[in-house]
Parts: C-alpha cells; sequence; structure tokens
C-alpha cells in the first residue's frame, strides 16, 4: 500500500505473463522447422548440409538485426517495437509454408530472422521499464522460459499438426497466433506503466522507486562503445557458450535422435526445453534472493557460473553415452541444457544493470554475437558429426561426441568470464573516441587472426 492506504495493483506480473506468451510464440516458430525438417528436406530435395544452412541463416539474420533492434526499442518504446517486429516475422512464418526450394527456403527463413530479432531486446526494454530491480531476475526466468515451454510444447504437438494439416499449413497456423498476440500487445500494453489505466498511483510509486537511475545510460552511446566495453566483451563471449550448446535443442536434437536411436527416440526430445523452463525459474528465483540479502555481485554471477559447471558436466557425460540407450543421452544432454539455462536470467538482467536506459542496445548486442553461436552451432553440428575426432572421448565420427566437447570448452571459458563480469560498473561513456577506435581495431583485427588461424587448420591440419 502506499501512504494513502490504497491497495497496490499488479498489473506488472500480468505483464511478464504476456511476455511468457511471447516467448512461447517465438520459440513455437523457430522450433516447428526442426520436427519438419524430415519432410522438408525430402520434399524440397534438401540435404542435411543445406538444411544446417536453413537452419542457421535464420540465426544469422536474428543476430545481425539485434541491435537495430535494440536501438529502435529504445527509441521508439517496447510497445511500437514489439507490434512491429511480431507481426512481420509471424508474416514469414506463414511463408515458410509457400517455400518451392532450398533457395526460397533461405530466403524466407532469412527474413523470419531479422523479424524475430526485435523479439527479446524490445521485450527486455519492456521489463526495464515495468519492473523493479529486485524483481527482475525471477521476471527474466519467467518471461525468458515461455520459449522453452512453447519449444516443449512444439516437439510434442507439432508432428500431430502435421501429420492432420501438413507443414505448409503448420507454418501458417503458427504465424496466425503471431498476429493475435500482436493485437492483444497493441490493445493492452502501454510503454510505462503510468500511462496504464490498470495501474494505480501506488504500483506506479513502487516500480519507479525500484528502478535504479543511478545505474543508467541516459545519453548517446555509440554502437563501437558499447560492443568493445570490457563488461559486455565478457557478457556476449559466454552468450556465445549458452547459445552453442542450447540452439541443437531447436535444431538438430530431434533429428539427431531418430538417425542415432530409430524411429520413436526423438519423443524425448522435450525433455530438455522442459528441464530448461525449470531452470530459468530456479535461477531466477536465485538472483532475485541474493539481491534482496544484499549480494548485487553474487546475484548475477553465483547462478551463471553454477550453470555453466552443470553444462561442462552435463555434455562431457553425454560423450559418453553414444553407445548407450536414448534416455541415458537425454538425461546426460539435459542437465547440459539445464545448466546453460541457468545463465540465462542473470544474463539479461546483467544487460539492465549495465544499459540502464539503453537496456534494449545493451541487451541486443549480448544477443546478437550469442546468435552468431547459434548460427555456427546449426552448421558446425553435422560437420562434427560426420569428420570431426578428438583423442580420448571423441575418436570416431558419426556421433556427436566431438561437438559436445567442444562445447564443454566453450562453457569452461563462459566460467572464467563470469568471474570478471561486473554488474556495478556501467558502460563508461567519458571513453574517449580514439580510445573506443582502437578497441574496435583491435576486436576485429583479432576475429580476422582467428579466422585465419581455423582456415589454415581446416586446410593443412584437418583430414
Amino acid at each position: 500500500m502506499n501512504a494513502s492506504g490504497q491497495p497496490m495493483t499488479h498489473r506488472r506480473h500480468l505483464l511478464v505473463g504476456l511476455l511468457f506468451l511471447h516467448a512461447m510464440n517465438t520459440f513455437m516458430d523457430r522450433i516447428c522447422i526442426s520436427t519438419a525438417s524430415d519432410l522438408i528436406m525430402s520434399d524440397l530435395d534438401i540435404s542435411q548440409q543445406m538444411m544446417g544452412y536453413v537452419f542457421g541463416v535464420f540465426a544469422v539474420s536474428y543476430a545481425l538485426l539485434q541491435v537495430p533492434a535494440g536501438w529502435f526499442a529504445d527509441r521508439y518504446g517496447p510497445k511500437k517495437a514489439l507490434l512491429i517486429v511480431v507481426g512481420f516475422w509471424s508474416s514469414f512464418t506463414a511463408l515458410t509454408g509457400a517455400a518451392w526450394n532450398w533457395v526460397s527456403m533461405l530466403i524466407v527463413r532469412f527474413f523470419f530472422g531479422a523479424g524475430e530479432a526485435g523479439a527479446f531486446p524490445g521485450a527486455t526494454r519492456a521489463v526495464f521499464n515495468w519492473v523493479p530491480s529486485k524483481e527482475r531476475g525471477l521476471a527474466n526466468g519467467i518471461f525468458h522460459s515461455g520459449g522453452r515451454v512453447g519449444a516443449a510444447l512444439s516437439l510434442f504437438l507439432m508432428p500431430l499438426l502435421i501429420r492432420v494439416v501438413g507443414w505448409r499449413w503448420t507454418f501458417v497456423i503458427n504465424g496466425a497466433i503471431g498476429i493475435v498476440w500482436a493485437t492483444v500487445w497493441l490493445v493492452w500494453f502501454r510503454n510505462h506503466p503510468k500511462d496504464h489505466p490498470g495501474v494505480n498511483e501506488a504500483e506506479c510509486e513502487y516500480i519507479e522507486s525500484g528502478i535504479q537511475d543511478e545505474l543508467t545510460v541516459d545519453e548517446k552511446v555509440p554502437f563501437g562503445l558499447i560492443i568493445t566495453s570490457p563488461n559486455m566483451v565478457l557478457a556476449m563471449v559466454q552468450y556465445i557458450a549458452s547459445n552453442m550448446t542450447f540452439f541443437i535443442s531447436l535444431t538438430w536434437l530431434f533429428p539427431y535422435m531418430k538417425s542415432q536411436w530409430g524411429e520413436g527416440a526423438e519423443v524425448y526430445t522435450p525433455i530438455p526445453l522442459i528441464l530448461g523452463m525449470i531452470a530459468h525459474w530456479s535461477a531466477g528465483g536465485l538472483v532475485n534472493f541474493l539481491y534482496g540479502k544484499g549480494f548485487h555481485v553474487a546475484s548475477r554471477r553465483v547462478p551463471a557460473i553454477m550453470g555453466f559447471s552443470l553444462g561442462v558436466i552435463g555434455l562431457l557425460l553425454s560423450t559418453q553415452m553414444a553407445e548407450s540407450t536414448p534416455v541415458a543421452f537425454i538425461l546426460s544432454f539435459s542437465m547440459a541444457i539445464f545448466g546453460v539455462e541457468m545463465t540465462i536470467a542473470p544474463s539479461w538482467t546483467f544487460c539492465m544493470d549495465i544499459g540502464g536506459r539503453k537496456t534494449g542496445a545493451v541487451s541486443g548486442t549480448m544477443n546478437m554475437l550469442g546468435n552468431l553461436g547459434s548460427a555456427a552451432s546449426a552448421v558446425l553440428f553435422p560437420y562434427f558429426v560426420a569428420h570431426i575426432t578428438i583423442p580420448f572421448l571423441a575418436e570416431t565420427t558419426g556421433n556427436a561426441n566431438s561437438f559436445f566437447v567442444f562445447a564443454a570448452f566453450l562453457n569452461l571459458v563462459a566460467i572464467l568470464c563470469w568471474i570478471f563480469m561486473d554488474p556495478r560498473k556501467p558502460i563508461d561513456t567519458s571513453v574517449p573516441k580514439e580510445k573506443v577506435r582502437l578497441r574496435v581495431i583491435f576486436m576485429l583485427g583479432t576475429i580476422a587472426v582467428l579466422f585465419v588461424l581455423l582456415t589454415i587448420y581446416k586446410t593443412f591440419f584437418l583430414k
């Protein structure tokens, strides 16, 4: 209650629930193509490696448009941002059903990814405007867990729907669901709680008093400064590791289970996603609990380090299950997914800590690099299965052991990143332009060197 004794409304909780449904819709549209991949490859005469490019092109466009989408949400507000992007990607979800060859499929999925790029930066900006700092961990956990619920439901429901109406009409139905959500968003949401007719003065005061203005970035921030900020570099690297691991559950896990253990094994593929939902809620609650006890840094760092540690263990255990039962494998892989999903709530809350009123752009930057990792995993997974071996842990091809070892290494790197990430240090806008320019050059140079080294390795050392 406020000073006048007025009971506080709880419309911010309705917002989180609406964003939960938003995340469900987002991932239902993404994973539908995985459940339909066999039929698509057969009908459109697409090879497995080309299907990897179809999976990956979504992640590329999704990643490249993250920052512009985040800037748009910061500039024009999350209401307009999400209304536009949900309508756009829902249209291309429906158009996926009209593809007639691999070229048209690549084009449609590219624009689908471009539309979905604004989904989470826009929603994150809405959370920043509506949810006080001490509630953001759980709010982010609940909101993002909707994606895992949507993906798990898709793995159950989409094969049934495909059998009834075919894979083409299944995409049309998914697109229509997005349009319905966008209509509700248009009618109900306001950019700020004070403008919503259902939010009373007590809730407005509670929300505004809990938004930490002292940790906000209010002036114009160049992209070069954001992407080269030490905190941001660490956030991006750890998010690449998270996405490289998780994205397999949305793309190759369904067909991989069928190919390794036969028809029927794919029934276990929703398990990692269901456990991922639990991880989101658990980690979000832990973030809130530690923050409420006064441990600001630990509230972000501890859940993330715990999560990546579980990711390493689960991935390495998965390498020992190639000759075991599908249940044993899926439980090991589920441990890894549970772990990396624990890192999502602290990661996005961290972006709010250091980004403040530029949360959309900052979270979009992190998500951009993370989803380049997703694109890489979609393309690399079948390549690792067919060609890569690693002594002791992945000595034969034909299974995904080498990819799991690679992902486990990335999870170890992510743990090191979190040791040095500090949510108390917002992006420093006082850095001179010359220093920012040198940072950008150094980053681009490092990426170029890594690319050259990988090319040399593949050309001269990889058999």
